[in-house]
């Protein structure tokens, strides 16, 4: 997926702020979902929660204001309760890699609980 930087993510130097990078991921990732044709919202209504219960994120280049990203996301691996995704985002303009970075999701139901990851997606996701 593409975005441009915005000026309000940037910092006074017109360097986009660290934290903004996590949204992006998290961007990522619903579409890449949302992909799949399994929106987040649709795993949600199932009651299946994805919280985020590790993070990765290597700062290689930082991004500027007007930039355009592209953010590209994969999964490293399922596990019978969690998946982690991998990420990469790149300057559309040259193709410079800026960050990596890596997400790993517990799947628990509306109580909290480790609960399998859905049959449907793992079946999308070919795993």
């Amino acid at each position: 997926m593409e975005i441009r930087v915005t000026y309000a993510e940037t910092d006074a130097m017109g360097i986009v702020y660290y934290a903004n990078y996590l949204r992006w991921l998290e961007m990522g990732r619903t579409e890449f979902i949302r992909d799949l044709g399994i929106p987040y919202k649709k795993l949600e209504e199932e009651g299946i929660y994805l919280p985020v219960s590790e993070v990765l994120c290597k700062y290689l280049v930082a991004a500027k204001y007007d930039d355009i990203l592209i953010i590209e996301t994969s999964v490293d691996f399922i596990r019978r309760a969690s998946i982690q995704f991998a990420y990469r985002i790149l300057r559309k303009e040259d193709g410079t890699e800026l960050v990596t970075a890596k997400t790993l999701h517990a799947f628990v139901d509306r109580e909290g609980k480790i609960v399998r990851i859905p049959q449907l997606l793992k079946e999308r996701l070919k795993f």
